[in-house]
């Protein structure tokens, strides 16, 4: 039987550690230290409690400020050094593997970028993905593909937006079994690099959603208070509603104060079956 960690505020405490310190050397000793755990327990607890590994997260953190960085036309190399980045290669080699463009490219919102897409049949109705080379910058479902085609080229005006050419990439085809293997209740979450172009404010709530478990909903207020911004519930809830990436940006998971579900940019039924999965599979787990 697997046990659901007694300690999950320790682990989100340690999140938002991270958050505050990424420009610092961040070991799994030093992270494990401060939880009062050994190195082999809170790497197995926050994975459980996170979705993800302390190393992954910590890479998540940093890529998604140098974004920021860019975002707000920081210098490049300021950019990286407040995101934690030690040198100019190691830029470039995350730009390339998580922004999916350099950092130029991402600063002039994608333009001169190709994004690719296919729609999917899911078991929660037809699914749209939209990836640059390395990166995911668009998940979402609808009745149509010329509906979820509208969307996606109204999130990224100044890109080239063109079919997935088959046979479809091997890295492409790796992301869509992660994604359908989660929806079908095999895998608790996704971990997958993703490009995405949004406001500092934007970030900081999405980043927030990440650590939100499978399965567990906060209400926008719980939300806007954990990002130290307890007043914001309302922009909380447009942030939510601006997400392009449905299911790796869990925004579902966030509901009104009252217990209703409040809105939903893909549909409220959907979003309460995406609930319903997430906890029969977690009940699944633990049983």
């Amino acid at each position: 039987m697997l046990k659901t960690s007694p300690n999950p505020e320790i682990i989100r405490g340690l999140c938002r550690y991270i958050e505050d310190h990424s420009d610092e050397a961040l070991t799994l000793a030093e992270l494990a230290r401060r939880a009062s755990m050994s190195r082999f327990h809170f790497a197995r607890t926050f994975k459980r409690v996170v979705g993800v590994t302390p190393k992954q997260y910590v890479a998540t953190v940093r890529s998604r400020k140098l974004k920021e960085g860019l975002g707000a036309n920081l210098p490049i190399d300021v950019a990286a050094l407040d995101a934690g980045y030690g040198s100019s290669s190691r830029i470039y080699d995350d730009a390339i593997s998580r922004l999916g463009m350099t950092p130029r490219q991402y600063r002039r919102g994608g333009e001169n970028v190709t994004i690719s897409y296919a729609t999917l049949e899911t078991p929660v109705g037809l699914m749209m993905i939209g990836a640059t080379d390395r990166g995911i910058c668009f998940v979402g479902f609808g009745d149509t593909p010329e509906e979820l085609h509208a969307r996606l080229c109204g999130e990224y005006r100044k890109a080239n937006i063109e079919p997935m050419r088959q046979p479809y990439d091997p890295q492409f085809l790796t992301w869509t079994d992660a994604i359908a293997r989660h929806l079908a209740g095999a895998a608790p979450s996704v971990d997958l690099p993703l490009d995405i172009r949004a406001t500092a404010f934007q970030m900081r709530v999405w980043r927030y959603l990440q650590t939100i478990p499978p399965g567990s909903v906060e209400s926008y207020a719980e939300v806007a208070s954990a990002i130290g911004q307890p007043k914001a519930t309302r922009a909380v809830a447009q942030a939510c509603a601006r997400n392009p990436a449905a299911l790796l940006i869990p925004c579902h998971r966030v509901i009104r104060g009252s217990g209703e579900l409040g809105g939903y940019r893909w549909g409220l039924e959907r979003k309460r079956r995406l609930i319903d999965n997430e906890r029969a599979a977690r009940a699944g787990i633990a049983s």
